[in-house]
């Protein structure tokens, strides 16, 4: 399983991934309580990186999507970082394969706060037909040291006519105060000769005055001499 943790200062560093057809990114930092908010958008073959970082009681707020076209293939971060504030992830990625085509859509989506609110969201959509693959992956990773971490994460992926889906999800929610809340969905379908994988994941760690909660469901639909495999995983912690 993939825990990403993030810890920056007072500047954010971006390195964006290289894309076929489209390319966005957005940074924004904001001081002494005042709010950043980044938002990156691609469509094409896409990808999409958007980082914001809020220091002394600031809100971080970063928004991010990808939509991969022409066979797919689409990648969306977004990760916001506050210093005794609150910080709000967003990450959508959405991929279809046709005809032998590969869509791959990989979301990823960090929200850390140091002594304040984390709440991170990720999404992942591909789908893949008459031959084609379609792989959709997403993380999402919420943390908070002192109180209230909220991760959610979910991917989705359709497999038709002799196509092949796989999803995966994973999500973790940290906090050291109290109230950490992990949601993880997974979702695979195949039709008519084609196979379908779905994984889950979770893991909700709190602390303090503990409260936590973690639900991960993973599931597979195949009909029509398709086949499905799903697999799911769920661990609460509470020290």
């Amino acid at each position: 399983m993939r825990h990403r943790y993030l810890m920056t200062g007072a500047g954010v560093l971006l390195t964006g991934a290289a894309a076929l057809a489209a390319s966005a990114s957005a940074v924004s930092v904001a001081s002494n309580g005042g709010q950043a908010n980044a938002t990156a958008t691609a469509t094409g073959n896409a990808n999409a990186t958007a980082w914001a970082g809020a220091t002394n009681g600031g809100t971080a707020i970063a928004n991010s999507q990808a939509i991969g076209q022409r066979r797919g293939q689409a990648t969306s971060d977004a990760i916001a970082v506050a210093d005794h504030g609150l910080a709000l992830s967003n990450s959508r990625a959405d991929a279809r394969g046709t005809r032998g085509g590969r869509a791959v859509a990989t979301s990823e989506s960090v929200a850390g706060a140091i002594g304040g609110v984390a709440i991170s969201n990720s999404v992942a959509n591909a789908r893949g037909s008459h031959g084609g693959t379609a792989r959709s992956q997403s993380y999402s990773t919420a943390l908070s040291r002192y109180g209230y971490a909220n991760s959610d994460s979910r991917a989705v992926s359709r497999g038709l006519y002799g196509g092949r889906a796989t999803s995966i999800s994973d999500s973790l929610a940290d906090t050291r105060g109290g109230v950490a809340t992990s949601r993880v969905r997974s979702d695979s379908r195949a039709g008519y000769r084609a196979t379908a994988n779905a994984d889950g994941y979770g893991v909700s760690v709190s602390g303090w005055r503990q409260n936590s909660s973690v639900r991960a469901l993973a599931q597979t639909r195949a009909n029509r001499f398709g086949t499905g495999q799903s697999r799911v995983t769920a661990i609460e912690v509470r020290p």
